[in-house]
C-alpha cells in the first residue's frame, strides 16, 4: 500500500462507485478525505463507512456549483489543513444516442459538469494554497475519449476534452502542481449499468481480459498518481480497460 500520511483530499462524486472506491483507497493509505456528492443521506453513509470526521467527512451538493467547491474547501481546511490533492470523479451521461440529434440544452450540461465543473474545481483549489504548497490532481477520464462509440459520444467527446484540459493544466501548473488522468473502459457501477446489465457476459467477450473492471481495479491507479510514487508523471491519461482499447470497434 503506498503512503499517503498526512495528505488530505477531496473527492467529488465520492457516495459510490469509483469515486467511493478512490476514497477507501485514500484512507487506507493515510489521507484524510472529504466526499462531495449531491445526496446527503449517501455522503453520510460513505463517510461512516470510511471511519466517520477522523477520517473522512462529507459535503453535499451540486459539484459544478461554484458555492459548493468554495464551501467544501472551506469545510477540508478547517477540519483537516490545506488540500493536497484534489479528484474529480463527476461525470454524467443524460443523453444517448447519435450525437446529431442530441438536444443542445442537454449538451451543455455535460459539458458543463464534465469538464467546466472539473476546471473551476482545480482553479479554486489552486487558488487556496495549492499553487503555493504543490499537490496533486486526478481526473476521471474514459476510454470513450480514444475512439468512437456508438450512443454515447457526447459523453466521449466531454471526456476527450478533459484529457486534453488534464495535459494543459499539467503545463501550466507544473512544477508545483502534478496533473494527470484515468481513462477506464465500463466499469461495474450504477453509473455504467446501462452499458452491460442483462448482457455482461456478451459485452466483456469484448475485452482481452475476458471481465469488465471494478471500482478496485480504478482506486489503486489513482492512488499511484496521488502519490510520490509517480513523482515525475504529469500530463498523462493512464488507461485502466482490461485491454478494450487493444482492439477495435468502430462507431
Amino acid at each position: 500500500m503506498l503512503s499517503l500520511n498526512g495528505t488530505v483530499a477531496i473527492v467529488t462524486g465520492a457516495s459510490r462507485g469509483i469515486g467511493l472506491g478512490i476514497a477507501q483507497h485514500l484512507v487506507d493509505s493515510g489521507a484524510r478525505v472529504c466526499l462531495t456528492a449531491r445526496k446527503e443521506d449517501d455522503l453520510r453513509a460513505a463517510a461512516d463507512e470510511l471511519g466517520g470526521p477522523e477520517r473522512a467527512i462529507y459535503v453535499a451538493g451540486n459539484s459544478s456549483d461554484p458555492a459548493h467547491q468554495d464551501e467544501t474547501i472551506e469545510k477540508v481546511t478547517a477540519a483537516f489543513g490545506p488540500v493536497d490533492l484534489l479528484v474529480n470523479n463527476t461525470g454524467i451521461n443524460p443523453v444517448y444516442g447519435p450525437m446529431i440529434e442530441l438536444d443542445l440544452d442537454a449538451a451543455r450540461k455535460v459539458i458543463e459538469v464534465n469538464c467546466l465543473a472539473t476546471l473551476s474545481w482545480t482553479q479554486k483549489v489552486v487558488a487556496a494554497g495549492m499553487g503555493e504548497r504543490g499537490g496533486s490532481i486526478v481526473n476521471i477520464s474514459s476510454t470513450s475519449a480514444l475512439r468512437p462509440e456508438s450512443g454515447i459520444g457526447l459523453y466521449g467527446a466531454s471526456k476527450a476534452m478533459l484529457s486534453h484540459m488534464t495535459m494543459q493544466l499539467a503545463v501550466e501548473l507544473a512544477p508545483r502542481i502534478r496533473v494527470n488522468a484515468i481513462a477506464p473502459a465500463v466499469v461495474k457501477t450504477r453509473f455504467a449499468a446501462a452499458l452491460y446489465e442483462g448482457r455482461e457476459e456478451q459485452v466483456s467477450a469484448a475485452y482481452p481480459m475476458q471481465r469488465l473492471g471494478v471500482p478496485d481495479d480504478i482506486e489503486g491507479a489513482a492512488a499511484f498518481l496521488a502519490s510520490s510514487e509517480s513523482a515525475w508523471m504529469t500530463g498523462q491519461t493512464v488507461v485502466v480497460d482490461g485491454g478494450l482499447t487493444l482492439t477495435f470497434a468502430g462507431a
